[in-house]
């Protein structure tokens, strides 16, 4: 131990590791090199920054926890020195210094950590696809805040685990993976009002861009679906024409009636001047009794001659709106062709992939859009869509087969539907709740057998729950639901950092177990490397560290849990 140089009590003792990994990962000049606009006091703006990420790492609740928990990140002189920092700012420094960043420097920031982590997602698509294929689930994941503030910018009321909350939806994509078991892709934060239905394409795309990778789009699909609406298109003018036609006729009806009636007004108003001025009484079979009928009958037919013309009229917005609506359709698809056709032709090495989503995306236009797009897709269908055809179709097969604990499916091939462009796999679930059954349709599209398996079938949608558990990962680990800031541009950095927070710590495990071989039982097992664990406990364990020049050895304290454990740390 000769070489010992400097030798400090931690009691982050994780946080050191992590430190250790990000130098040689280059996270830390990736961030310090970004151009921030903000001067050097004490402490550098891109150390500030680098403090709240590690602040997330360590599972912090709040910001303040940086100078007031029992063990303050800001007089930890190891954490600082493993991540390359003279020391750490004050809590209301790293605030100032979030609320100060724009858009663009939050998405330098997003880019840097992007491009560190890059090598490293390229190897486990790489590995991915050795198997076939990747696996991409997609989700909205609620951030509330109290009802009652009015801090947050852009925050809204919106449905946030079956309550209406204000808040904010995070949109997030992860990757499954052979090594680490989930990478996060892709967190972006919109308005708590934000539906799942209107983000299924945004989704696939932001995972297409951070893989830097798409499957092949289906364009064949695409233009049999578009030369299959002409006909309609064709049917809907002509009857628009027809709509025309009928509100010309009603139009000139009334015309004829308008005249009739002023040549009718005027023999009245003739009798009436006629019988006033001879005196004459009005009797009931009198010449003016007679007009005064008729002016009535043709005011009563003018009325109807309106009528119709009203009616003729709606009935022609109505074509108007229905052949408007094809017409915006068929535009959408021809320059969503234009599009996917450009995608292919600049994609020499597509790829497989499957699209996993629940039924909140599960509506009929992104369903073909994801099949549009080249995906295989498990989902289930949206609101009522299709909840009375499966009922039925169940009613007549009635053949259930186990699949789970309490779980029965049933399935169709290749089903066509009457308002879905292309065939699917259909399947009804029903689950033993209570004293009764909860009935759930599941929708496939793909080149997977999926009917003939159908434990396969439910498992493998089922499998969704990876980012079911990423969300529970981010909120009950790293702690953000928690919104530590209130700017807008610092809030989305907060998701950027939540999501490289949960793939960093299991890259550093990974890295870890190559050279510590004393690591924690259960840390080492890839792909669930216990990263509650290592961030709750871990995170917070005191230990001794003694460098050796760019390495350390950690010592958990006797007071620590791993108490007898070091580990060798190099860079």
């Amino acid at each position: 131990m000769s070489q010992n140089r400097d030798s400090h009590l931690t009691d982050h003792a994780m946080l050191v590791a992590w430190g250790q990994y990000a130098q040689g990962l280059g996270l830390i000049k990736a961030i310090e090199a970004i151009p921030l606009g903000q001067k050097t006091v004490e402490h550098s703006p891109q150390g500030k920054v680098l403090e709240f990420l590690v602040t997330i790492l360590g599972g912090f609740e709040y910001l303040k926890d940086i100078s007031l928990s029992a063990h303050p990140l800001d007089q930890d002189e190891a954490v600082a020195q493993a991540w390359g920092q003279a020391g750490w700012a004050d809590h209301s420094g790293v605030s100032r210094t979030l609320s100060q960043l724009s858009e663009a420097d939050v998405q330098r920031i997003a880019t840097a950590l992007e491009r560190v982590s890059q090598p490293l997602l390229d190897q486990e698509v790489v590995l991915a696809l050795g198997r076939g294929y990747l696996e991409l689930d997609g989700d909205l994941s609620p951030r509330p805040v109290s009802n009652s503030s009015q801090t947050y910018p852009e925050a809204s009321f919106g449905h946030m685990n079956d309550q209406l909350r204000l808040g904010y939806q995070a949109a997030i994509v992860t990757m499954r993976s052979p090594t680490y078991g989930r990478i996060g892709l892709s967190a972006s934060q919109h308005s708590g009002k934000t539906l799942s239905l209107s983000q299924a394409e945004a989704l696939a795309l932001a995972a297409e861009q951070r893989l830097g990778r798409r499957p092949w789009r289906r364009t064949d699909l695409l233009e049999k679906r578009i030369g299959q609406m002409l006909p309609e298109g064709a049917r809907l003018a002509h009857q628009m024409a027809q709509a025309q036609q009928k509100l010309a006729q009603a139009e000139a009806d009334r015309t004829v009636v308008v005249e009739q009636l002023k040549q009718v007004q005027q023999a009245f108003e003739r009798q009436q001047l006629w019988y006033a001025y001879h005196q004459r009484p009005a009797r009931p079979s009198s010449h003016l009794a007679k007009a005064r009928q008729q002016l009535e009958i043709y005011q009563r037919r003018l009325e109807r001659r309106q009528r119709a013309v009203l009616k003729a009229q709606a009935g022609l917005t109505r074509q108007k709106v229905r052949l408007a609506a094809w017409e915006s359709d068929l535009h959408t698809l021809e320059e969503r062709l234009q599009r996917f056709q450009s995608d292919n032709a600049t994609n020499p090495a597509p790829i497989e992939a499957i699209f996993r989503l629940d039924a909140g995306f599960g509506t009929a236009d992104n369903l073909a859009l994801l099949i549009e797009l080249g995906y295989e897709v498990y989902t289930k269908p949206y609101g009522t869509w299709l909840s009375g055809f499966l009922a039925t179709k169940a009613v007549e097969t009635n053949h259930w087969q186990r699949v789970g604990k309490n779980a029965q499916m049933m399935a169709w091939p290749a089903v066509t539907l009457p308002d879905f462009p292309y065939p699917l796999d259909l399947g009804y679930e029903r689950f033993w709740i209570g004293s009764g059954y909860r009935f759930s349709g599941l929708l496939h599209f793909g080149p997977h057998p999926v009917t003939t398996d159908l434990p396969g079938w439910f498992n493998d949608y089922n499998a969704r729950q990876t980012i079911e558990a990423g969300h529970k990962e981010s909120k009950q680990v790293f702690q953000v639901h928690h919104l530590k800031v209130r700017a807008r541009p610092a809030l989305r950095l907060q998701e950027h950092f939540a999501l490289f927070a949960a793939n960093f710590v299991r890259f550093a495990t990974h890295w870890l177990a190559q050279q510590c071989p004393q690591l924690p039982t259960g840390w080492q097992n890839s792909p669930c490397p216990r990263v509650k664990e290592q961030v709750k406990v871990g995170a917070h364990s005191p230990a001794r560290v003694e460098w050796f020049g760019q390495d350390c050895l950690l010592r958990f304290e006797d007071r620590s849990i791993y108490a007898g454990r070091s580990l060798m740390i190099k860079r």
